[in-house]
């Protein structure tokens, strides 16, 4: 099951997906301890708030992750910012942790997306400076993602927090973790050098399964 996949059926009680890769396998980019920290700790603590909130409203238990997190308007507002915050920090975080792979692991954009990409944005390195100039830019803790519409047209968006892109109208590709959580043990407040190096771990078959899932 591809990763917009699992967002889309997984339902109430959520668990916390296991990494499609062994936690020395990003390094030297992303080292061991950063992920068992990440993963294990953080998104964990995301994956029990989200099912804690949602506990007593059992009319929102057949809802997927993708649905809880359009109809937030349609949740008691007792659980409305925890879903939002939770429910966000899961979406985001499977989505990150899924488009990365091994540095040896060598992978590039299918020939539609490469297309895309070239017209939207002029070349991937084009694409990715933009990426890199919405992380740098957002102020404090959030993300930074490459997006399609419905028509395969690409753009760059970044979030606070753990607010997602609108699910409506966009299809996020692939997200850059800007949280200094994902990255201070092995880059310090260097998140500039955390950028250029997550760059080099991408796992681009995974984000063209997501290109082809829109």
């Amino acid at each position: 099951m591809d990763i917009l996949e699992n967002i889309m059926t997984n339902k109430y009680p959520f668990s916390l997906q296991e990494l499609p890769y062994s936690y020395d396998s990003l390094s030297p980019v992303i080292g061991e301890e950063t992920l068992h920290f990440h993963h294990d700790k953080h998104m964990n603590t995301y994956v029990q708030n989200l099912n804690n909130a949602l506990e007593p409203h059992t009319d929102f238990h057949d809802l997927t992750l993708e649905n809880l997190l359009t109809k937030l308007d349609c949740l008691p507002e007792s659980a409305k910012t925890a879903v939002r915050n939770n429910g966000g920090g899961v979406y985001n975080h499977q989505l990150y942790f899924s488009t990365l792979t091994n540095p040896n692991n060598k992978t590039k954009p299918s020939e539609s997306l490469q297309s895309a990409i070239d017209r939207d944005f002029g070349g991937t390195d084009e694409m990715l400076t933009q990426l890199k100039k919405a992380a740098l830019s957002r102020f404090g803790s959030g993300w930074a993602y490459v997006v399609t519409d419905k028509d395969g047209v690409l753009s760059i968006c970044s979030t606070p927090n753990q607010d997602v892109p609108d699910l409506t109208h966009f299809v996020p590709l692939m997200t850059v973790d800007v949280w200094e959580h994902a990255y201070y043990l092995d880059y310090q407040n260097r998140r500039p050098d955390y950028f250029d190096a997550f760059t080099t771990i991408l796992n681009w078959d995974v984000i063209n399964k997501n290109y082809e899932s829109r």
